[in-house]
């Protein structure tokens, strides 16, 4: 009997010690709403109109499992596996990817920073400031800065460093940047879509800094054997006045566009686009209200013709909680030369729920 209870204690101290040194979380985003969206081609006269459910207006529907263990001496191992689908119909976004939106293994130190390996997000989306928000149902600033919206990268290894005083800095590398990784063929230039992101932030207080940079190496659609780096940069800051935040970006697109999967980007000689950005963020009530401009601008005068415009969007959103974990929320936006696309013009709107876990 007395050998019996000293095991069960045994047990239950085991139990606690692995329970203090391993922790797995599960969390998720369940957010959709009621909604209107009509794309208008003035050139043609063709209307594209939908009225009805739209999933993550606000944030993008997902669950996940994260956690880490206690290797001793301030070094931890580290997990996430983050799955996108969509609320309307229960499908798996991303492509049908189980752990579409993220999936690493690492390990993190407190002296010096955190590496991890597999399918996550660009520095230059992670570091990218926006009191607005970037998503509202693509009516916000990704429409704009959509090389640093929630951009992914497959078989990448990326590494943060430490918050030193309010800096950090991440750089990141992928091996193909979009689904799995080719063997190098003799004799034969090297299949894989290779991919570079770096950035550098700064976080104290009121005040918010981040400079980032990405490049892709991109195929011609045309010619598979002849390879393009596309590029983009942003510069994006914001400051709390208490009464009012505002943020503000600018950065450049060069040979291509991003979207947010690098599967979708493309190559296109002289795509070089100038991008800029205004988000205003304020307490109204016991919610938050905001609204956003940007404007896509082409470099070149070879893209500003009959078929090539310049991007103009706005954007206004309201979110009101009803607890910690649950806020209901309306936006609307417009874009002119949807997506540069001259006479193109795009309305969205809704209204809806997102619950947290």
């Amino acid at each position: 009997m007395k050998k019996t209870l000293l095991a069960a204690a045994l047990m239950a101290g085991f139990a606690g010690i692995a329970q203090a040194e391993t922790s797995v979380t599960l969390y998720g985003v369940l957010d959709t709403g009621i909604g209107y969206e009509r794309i208008k081609d003035n050139n043609t006269g063709e209307k594209f109109t939908k009225t009805g459910l739209f999933d993550g207006n606000q944030s993008g529907n997902r669950w996940g499992l994260k956690g880490s263990e206690d290797l001793g001496n301030g070094l931890r191992a580290t997990f996430q596996l983050e799955s996108g689908f969509k609320l309307s119909d229960g499908d798996s976004a991303q492509g049908g990817r189980l752990f579409g939106r993220h999936a690493t293994v690492g390990l993190a130190g407190d002296s010096w920073g955190q590496i991890d390996f597999g399918r996550q997000t660009t520095v230059g989306s992670r570091f990218f400031v926006d009191v607005h928000g970037q998503h509202w149902g693509y009516t916000g600033s990704t429409l704009t800065f959509n090389a640093q919206d929630t951009n992914r990268i497959d078989n990448s290894v990326v590494y943060v460093t430490p918050n030193y005083s309010g800096f950090q800095f991440g750089a990141g590398y992928s091996f193909n940047a979009n689904g799995s990784q080719s063997y190098k063929e003799s004799g034969v230039k090297d299949q894989n879509q290779r991919a570079f992101t770096t950035g550098l932030r700064y976080a104290n207080g009121p005040v918010a800094v981040a400079l980032t940079y990405d490049q892709v190496r991109l195929r011609d659609a045309s010619n598979f054997s002849n390879f393009k780096n596309s590029n983009t940069w942003s510069l994006s800051g914001s400051y709390d006045f208490e009464v009012v935040a505002v943020s503000l970006a600018f950065g450049q697109d060069f040979d291509g566009r991003g979207s947010n999967s690098y599967g979708n980007r493309f190559y296109e000689k002289d795509y070089d686009y100038t991008n800029y950005s205004i988000s205003v963020a304020a307490p109204v009530g016991e919610g938050t209200l905001s609204a956003q401009y940007g404007y896509k601008q082409a470099r070149k005068e070879a893209k500003r013709d009959v078929t090539n415009g310049n991007q103009q969007q706005y954007s206004v959103a309201y979110s009101y909680p009803l607890s910690k974990r649950t806020n209901v929320y309306a936006f609307g936006g417009y874009a002119k030369n949807f997506e540069n696309v001259n006479d193109l013009k795009r309305t969205h709107g809704a209204i809806g729920i997102r619950h947290q876990f």
